[in-house]
């Protein structure tokens, strides 16, 4: 049997596989219900468990996979951290196997690249909050620190953003010489540094003010501008500007 076609990201017929054919009738109604449900209501209209539950659906065409989703959420937190949680990490969760893993992390590509579409080739400092939600969905959940850097033209415009070093939980290796190398290979003329705290607080220690004001001092020798130090925590970033700690 094949379900109706629906509108939008379900549009054109869809034939039922041969696995899912065998699937009891009340099972196929409760997918075909979620469907219909999503394409009439959006997001809106359904908790986090249920759009957990459509995604589970490509990857499992086979079995009730609500207790999976809610499973998922209870481990990890939330929407975005099951999302952003390493392949092993999701792969000591009974049920996950390689195909959930690879549609979560297909997932999770297509948001970053949706919120970095966002900024990328745009005036960064007219474009803030786009910019902040971009590093937020990005790192925030990340269980390592993160060292990243964005390059800027003469108009602010970003040119790229590229994660320069990765370190632990609590430290990442940053060496002022290779960030100018990069930015003058990139004909760069300001510069934005990001990193995260995987611990959630953004608060800098003193090894972050230290490490920001050689780079702010070796920017100024070669011309080039540091407009800030951005870090971020769970729920929000620091901005060292702000703070006036630069």
């Amino acid at each position: 049997m094949s379900e109706a076609p629906l509108p939008g990201l379900f549009a054109g017929p869809v034939t039922v596989p041969p696995a899912e054919a065998s699937e009891p009738d009340h099972r196929l109604a409760h997918r075909a219900r979620l469907r219909a449900r999503f394409m009439e209501g959006g997001a809106a209209a359904m908790p986090d468990y249920e759009l957990l539950e459509l995604l589970l659906f490509r990857a499992l065409p086979r079995g009730d996979v609500k207790p999976l989703a809610k499973r998922l959420l209870r481990v990890f937190g939330d929407l975005n951290r099951v999302m952003a949680a390493p392949a092993a990490r999701l792969a000591e969760v009974p049920g996950v196997g390689p195909a959930v893993i690879e549609q979560l992390k297909i997932l999770e590509a297509l948001g970053h690249r949706m919120a970095r579409a966002r900024v990328l080739k745009r005036p960064v400092l007219s474009s803030w909050d786009a910019l902040l939600d971009y590093l937020q969905t990005a790192l925030s959940h990340q269980d390592t620190e993160r060292f990243r850097v964005l390059y800027l033209d003469r108009k602010n415009v970003l040119i790229a953003d590229e994660e320069l070093a990765q370190g632990t939980v609590d430290h990442v290796p940053v060496y002022p010489r290779e960030v100018m190398k990069r930015a003058l290979a990139l004909n760069a003329s300001a510069l934005i540094l990001v990193h995260n705290h995987p611990s959630g607080d953004p608060t800098p220690s003193e090894a972050d003010i230290t490490m920001t004001h050689a780079i702010r001092d070796a920017a100024e020798v070669l011309g080039l501008v540091l407009h800030d130090h951005l870090i971020v925590g769970k729920a929000r970033a620091l901005s060292f500007r702000s703070e006036g700690l630069l």
